[in-house]
C-alpha cells in the first residue's frame, strides 16, 4: 500500500527547476531558491557560480501583538518561505501563495536583471487584522565562511565589508549600499566575486543593521569572524487595518578576481570587479529600476524617498495596493488523548501495559503531530511518506498486547529513513529517479521492526542519495532544524533526526557514510551508534559507498537507543558483513547500563580534534567544559600527544575500486523489480536535482569490484581499524571523546558548509562511536560528544554513554513544536498530499559545485575524497532556426521550428520580445515563451503562448517586428544565448 506524499505547500503548478539558475551579463549564475524540488521556496540565492553569495536574499519577519497562533510564535523571526515562487522561464519570480504571519500577509517578487548583474526584491507587507500592527523585517544572509582574510593575497573563505557609500567600512543607517567581498581590501583581488546590496534612500533605507545568523532583530552587524559573514539589514513597519507597505532592494554580484568563472575566460584584474560592484550599485542607489513596477507598487514603497522612484508620482490619487493575502491557519489539535512529547519508549511500554494508552492513540497522536507541523508552508519536511495503514498497524498491535504478547517494541511507531526498503511504501532515496518506485521486499532491518511488533509510521526526508552531509535536501523537500527553523538540519539523515527530536515519532533509522548519524543527531540532541562495521545489516538498503554505509538508530533517550538496538543489529544471512554480529553482540544491550561503566576508564581527547574549522570557539569551549562529568562518573581524561591514525596506503599496482558503482550494483541484484539495469543508469539519472547531476562521460565508473579490489578494501577497512586500536593502546587510553558539532548551525538556503566539522576516524575505518547529547552551547543550540573505541567493542561504548548521561542528563527537547491542544469530538486533520514540482533542466543551471559532497573514497583523518566532477571537452552547440512568419491572436499562439544539428540533445528556454508603440510611447512587450528539448539531429515545432497582456497589446495590428531570444544549453554544459529578428504577420 502507497503512503501519502509529503513536502513543501504552495508549489507553482507550472515546472521549475530546483533552484533556478539564471544567468547574469558577466556570464555568471544566479541561483534562486524558488518552489520547485528540494521546495525552499525562500527566494534567497543559494549560490552564483562566482560565490558571491552563499545563501542571500532571505526575509525574516517579526510581528508584534497578540494575533501571533502558539505555532506562529515558533516561526516569528525565522527564516520565511512557503510563497509559492513561480519562475517565469526568464527572468521572474512571483509569490503564488502569500505567507501569513500574525495578521501579516507577505509577498515577495523577484526581478534578475540578466541584460545586467542584480536581483531586485520587492516585499509587500499587508495587515489583514482589525487592528495597528507592527512588523520589524531584516533583509539578509550569507556572503561567505570562515574566518580568515588573507592580507594582500586577496582572501579565503570569509567575507568582510570592503565599501560604504562614503567610502568606509562602518556599516550606517545613513547608507545606501554596502559592499562585501572575499579580500583584505577594496583593492582586491576578491577570491569570491562581490556583492553589494542596494538599501534605500538614506535614514529611510534601513533602521539598523544584522546578524542575520542569530538573534537577528537585536544583534547588530559583526564585523569579525565567521558572523560577520552574515549580514542583515532591519526596517520597522507600522500597519494600520488593511494597510500594505513594501520593502524594495537590489543585490549587486560581480565575479572572482582570482580565478576564471569559465574554462578559458579571462581573469578580471585585482579591483576591477570590486570597483564595478560599486559603481552598479551607486548607480541604482541614485536610479532604481523600477520602470516595470505599477504607481500602486511605488506608493508602498517604504524605504525610498517618493522623489527617488519617480517624483511626481501623486501618491494620493493613487489606488492603494490590493495584493494577495493569505488565508490565516487555525491552530491544530490533536484527537488523541495522550501526550506523546518528549516519550520515551519505556514510558509509552509502561502506559500501553497499566492501561493509560494504547498504541492507536500513540499513533494518532503523532499522525496528528505530522499534519500539524511537518507539513504547509512553515513544516518541517521530515518526512516524505506517511504510511496508509499506520492506524492499521497500531490496532494489530493492540490486539497482540491484549493476546499476551510482550514486546519492547510492540506498538511502538518508528520512522524509517528513505534509503531502507518497504515493501508497502514507496522507497525513493530522496530522488525522483526512484519516483513511485515500491520494493518488493522490506530490508532486513525494517523486517526486525515489524516482526517486534513495531508500527512502520512513515518513510523520513533525506539528502538525495545520502549525498550530503551538510543538508538534507531531496526532490521531495528539504528538511528544516528541529531548534531554530531557519537553520540546516543536516544530512543526510536530517528527516529522521528532526522528525524524532519533534516527537513524531519514536525513533528513527538513518544511515551513515561520513557525518550522517552524527552529525544530524548532534544537531537535535539525539542519541546514535556508528557501530563496527558489520554490527547491523545493510541489506536492501540504498547505498553511497559500499561497506562504509552503516544502517543505525537516532533516539531521545539512551534507553531508547538500547531497545531499537536489541531489534536492529545481529547477523542477517544476505549480509557477509554481520558474520560476526551475534557473537560480539549482547543479549540485552540494557545489560551495559551500569552506573560505574566509566569508573577506572581512560579517556584521551586530542586537542586538535576540537579546534572548529570556522574559527569559532564557544562550541569547543562548552563542550571541553563537560570533560569533568567523566571524571564524576570515576574515569580520567588524558590529552593524547600527536595525531590520530592515518588511513592504511594503498600498495602500488592495487586498487579499491569504484565503491559506489558495486553497492548500487549489489542493491540492483537485491531489486530487480526497479526498473533499471547497470548502475550507472542510476548514478547518471537526470532526473536527479540539477546540481547533483553528473554531465555525461563526467562519471567514469570502473564497474563492479573485482574479488581483488574487494579483498583491497576488506583489508583496507581491517588495517583501519588495527590501526586505532594500535593508537590507543600505545597512548594508554581505553576510548576517545570527539565533538560533534564544533559550531552554530548555518542558515539552510546556501550551499557551503553548515557547520564546523572534524571527522573522527569512525566512518572511515568501520570502527565504533557513540553519540550523545551534552546540553547546549552558549547560543541555546544543542551539543553532542562522540566516544570512539576498538572494533566490536560497541556494547562498553553503550555503557560509557550511559554513565555520562546518568549525571549529565543532556538531552533537550525543541520548543518549535509544542504539545497540541486535545479534542475529543475533532476530526484528524489529514495529511496533505503535497509534492514539490519536478526540477527540470532550465537554460545554464548546472551548479558549479556539482557533487561536491558525495564521499567516495576514505582519505586521512577520517574524511572523504569528493568524486572528481571536471566536466568533459565542451560539444559545440549548432542549431539551424526557421520561423513561419504567422501567428494568429484569437488563438494566441506564434509557431517556430529548430533543427539541432548538434551531437546532443539541447534544452532551453525560448522568449519571445516585441517593441510596439502604445500610448504614443515605445515598449518592450513579452509575448511569451516556450520550453525547449530538441534530440540530437532532430527537429522540433515550437508554439509561443501569447500572454493575456499581449494579445491585448497586438489587438488589432496586422503585422508586427520581433526578437526570439533563445537560452540553450546542451548536456556537456556548454550554453549559448542566441537571439533574431522576425517579422510575424498577425491573421
Amino acid at each position: 500500500m502507497a503512503g501519502t506524499v509529503l513536502a513543501a505547500s504552495g508549489f507553482a503548478a507550472t515546472p521549475a527547476s530546483a533552484t533556478t539558475y539564471v544567468p547574469l551579463l558577466s556570464g555568471d549564475r544566479v541561483g534562486v531558491q524558488d518552489a520547485a524540488a528540494p521546495g525552499l521556496d525562500t527566494g534567497s540565492i543559494r549560490n552564483t557560480t562566482a560565490q558571491a553569495l552563499t545563501g542571500f536574499g532571505g526575509l525574516r519577519l517579526r510581528v508584534s501583538g497578540s494575533s501571533l497562533t502558539a505555532k506562529e510564535q515558533t516561526f516569528n523571526g525565522e527564516l520565511m518561505r512557503g510563497f509559492g515562487l513561480q519562475y517565469d522561464g526568464y527572468d521572474r519570480f512571483k509569490t503564488t501563495k502569500a505567507v501569513p504571519l500574525g495578521g501579516i500577509s507577505t509577498t515577495r517578487s523577484i526581478r534578475v536583471a540578466r541584460d545586467a548583474n542584480w536581483l531586485r526584491y520587492f516585499d509587500t507587507f499587508t495587515n489583514t487584522t482589525s487592528h495597528t500592527v507592527t512588523a520589524e523585517v531584516v533583509f539578509g544572509g550569507q556572503t561567505g565562511w570562515n574566518t580568515a582574510i588573507t592580507t594582500g593575497a586577496g582572501g579565503t573563505n570569509n567575507t568582510q565589508v570592503l565599501d560604504t557609500t562614503d567610502g568606509d567600512t562602518a556599516v550606517e543607517t545613513s547608507d545606501t549600499w554596502v559592499e562585501m567581498g572575499s579580500a583584505a581590501t577594496k583593492a582586491g583581488p576578491s577570491t569570491f566575486g562581490p556583492s553589494a546590496v542596494v538599501i534605500g534612500s538614506p535614514t529611510t533605507g534601513f533602521s539598523a543593521s544584522s546578524n542575520f545568523l542569530r538573534d537577528s532583530f537585536n544583534q547588530t552587524i559583526a564585523t569579525t569572524g565567521h558572523e560577520g559573514n552574515f549580514t542583515g539589514y532591519k526596517n520597522t513597519l507600522t500597519l494600520l487595518p488593511g494597510e500594505s507597505r513594501s520593502l524594495l532592494r537590489y543585490v549587486v554580484t560581480g565575479i572572482s578576481e582570482t580565478r576564471a568563472l569559465t574554462t578559458g575566460a579571462p581573469i578580471p584584474a585585482a579591483g576591477t570587479q570590486i570597483a564595478q560592484v560599486k559603481t552598479d550599485a551607486g548607480t541604482l542607489a541614485t536610479t532604481p529600476v523600477v520602470a516595470d513596477l505599477t504607481p500602486a507598487e511605488l506608493c508602498s514603497v517604504a524605504n525610498w524617498a517618493p522623489s527617488a522612484l519617480g517624483g511626481t508620482l501623486n501618491c494620493a490619487l493613487v489606488t492603494p495596493l490590493d495584493p494577495d493575502v493569505a488565508r490565516q491557519v487555525p491552530t491544530p489539535v490533536t484527537s488523541s488523548p495522550y501526550d506523546v512529547v518528549g516519550k520515551t519508549i519505556e514510558q509509552m511500554q509502561a502506559d500501553m501495559t497499566s492501561g493509560k494508552t494504547t498504541s492507536q492513540e500513540i499513533t494518532r497522536a503523532y499522525l496528528d503531530r505530522i499534519a500539524a507541523y511537518d507539513t504547509g508552508q512553515y513544516g518541517f519536511h521530515s518526512y516524505i511518506y506517511v504510511a496508509d495503514d499506520a492506524m492499521e498497524q497500531a490496532k494489530k498491535a493492540d490486539e497482540a498486547r491484549a493476546a499476551g504478547t510482550k514486546n519492547a517494541m510492540l506498538g511502538i511507531p518508528v520512522g524509517v529513513k528513505d534509503l531502507y526498503s518497504t515493501y508497502d511504501m514507496p522507497t525513493t532515496g530522496g530522488s525522483r529517479v526512484f519516483d513511485g518506485f515500491q520494493p518488493q521486499k522490506d530490508s532486513f532491518i525494517v523486517k526486525r521492526i515489524r516482526q517486534a511488533g513495531g508500527v512502520i509510521i512513515g518513510k523520513t526526508n533525506l539528502s538525495e542519495y545520502a549525498n550530503s552531509g551538510h543538508f538534507s535536501e531531496s526532490a521531495f523537500g528539504q528538511v528544516w532544524n528541529a531548534f531554530e527553523p531557519s537553520k540546516s538540519s543536516i544530512g543526510s539523515s536530517g528527516g529522521s533526526a528532526v522528525s524524532t527530536a519533534l516527537s513524531l515519532n519514536s525513533w528513527t533509522l538513518g544511515s551513515q557514510t561520513g557525518d550522517s548519524l552524527w552529525g544530524p543527531s548532534s544537531a537535535a540532541s539525539l542519541y546514535t551508534l556508528r557501530g563496527t562495521d558489520g554490527m547491523t545489516s545493510n541489506a536492501r538498503v540504498m547505498p553511497l559507498t559500499w561497506l562504509q554505509d552503516y544502517a543505525g538508530p537516532m533516539t531521545r533517550s539512551v534507553g531508547d537507543l538500547a531497545d531499537a538496538l536489541n531489534v536492529i543489529t545481529g547477523t542477517d544471512p544476505e549480509d557477509f558483513r554481520t558474520k560476526d554480529a551475534d557473537k560480539y553482540r549482547p543479549a540485552d544491550w540494557r545489560s551495559t547500563f551500569k552506573d560505574d561503566a566509566l569508573k577506572g576508564k581512560k579517556i584521551g581527547y586530542l586537542p586538535s580534534a576540537f579546534a572548529d574549522p570556522f574559527g569559532t570557539t564557544a562550541t569547543s569551549d562548552a563542550l571541553k567544559a563537560t570533560f569533568p562529568t567523566f571524571e564524576a562518573a570515576g574515569a580520567t581524561v588524558v590529552q593524547m600527544t600527536g595525531t590520530q591514525p592515518t588511513a592504511p596506503t594503498v600498495p602500488a599496482g592495487q586498487s579499491l575500486g569504484d565503491r559506489s558503482y558495486e553497492g548500487w550494483s549489489r542493491w540492483l541484484q537485491e531489486h530487480p523489480e526497479s526498473g533499471y539495469t547497470d548502475a550507472t543508469q542510476i548514478i547518471m539519472s537526470q532526473k536527479r536535482l540539477p546540481y547533483s547531476r553528473y554531465a555525461p562521460a563526467t562519471y567514469q565508473g570502473a564497474g563492479p569490484m573485482t574479488e581483488s579490489n574487494i579483498q583491497t578494501w576488506l583489508k583496507y577497512r581491517a588495517d583501519y581499524k588495527q590501526k586505532i586500536a594500535d593508537w590507543m593502546d600505545a597512548q594508554g587510553v581505553d576510548a576517545v571523546v570527539y565533538p560533534g558539532l564544533l559550531s552554530d548551525v548555518n542558515l539552510n538556503d546556501g550551499q557551503i558548509p553548515s557547520f564546523g566539522r572534524l571527522d573522527p576516524p569512525s566512518s572511515a575505518s568501520g570502527a565504533p562511536t557513540v553519540i550523545f547529547p551534552v546540553g547546549v552551547n552558549p547560543n541555546g543550540e544543542p551539543m553532542n560528544l562522540q566516544i570512539l573505541g576498538k572494533a566490536w567493542e560497541d556494547d562498553k561504548l553503550l555503557g560509557y554513554a550511559y554513565a555520562f548521561d546518568k549525571i549529565k542528563q543532556g538531552h533537550v527537547l525543541p520548543t518549535t513544536a509544542p504539545a497540541l491542544e486535545y479534542e475529543a469530538d475533532v476530526t484528524p486533520k489529514p495529511i496533505v498530499i503535497e509534492k514539490p514540482a519536478p526540477a527540470i533542466t532550465v537554460p545554464a543551471a548546472p551548479d558549479p559545485n556539482t557533487n561536491t559532497n558525495n564521499p567516495t573514497a576514505p582519505a586521512a583523518g577520517g574524511t572523504t575524497t569528493p568524486v572528481a566532477t571536471t566536466p568533459p571537452a565542451p560539444v559545440k552547440i549548432a542549431i539551424t532556426v526557421k520561423y513561419a512568419t504567422s501567428a494568429t491572436v484569437k488563438s494566441g499562439r506564434v509557431r517556430f521550428t529548430l533543427s539541432n544539428s548538434s551531437t546532443q540533445t539541447l534544452t532551453g528556454v525560448v522568449t519571445l520580445k516585441a517593441r510596439l508603440i502604445v500610448s504614443g510611447k515605445v515598449k518592450t512587450i513579452t509575448l511569451g515563451t516556450a520550453s525547449i528539448s530538441v534530440s540530437a539531429k532532430g527537429k522540433k515545432t515550437l508554439l509561443v503562448t501569447l500572454t493575456s497582456a499581449a494579445k491585448k497589446s497586438l489587438k488589432g495590428r496586422t503585422k508586427i517586428t520581433a526578437t526570439a531570444s533563445y537560452q540553450l544549453a546542451n548536456a556537456s554544459g556548454t550554453s549559448l544565448t542566441k537571439s533574431k529578428s522576425l517579422k510575424i504577420k498577425l491573421r
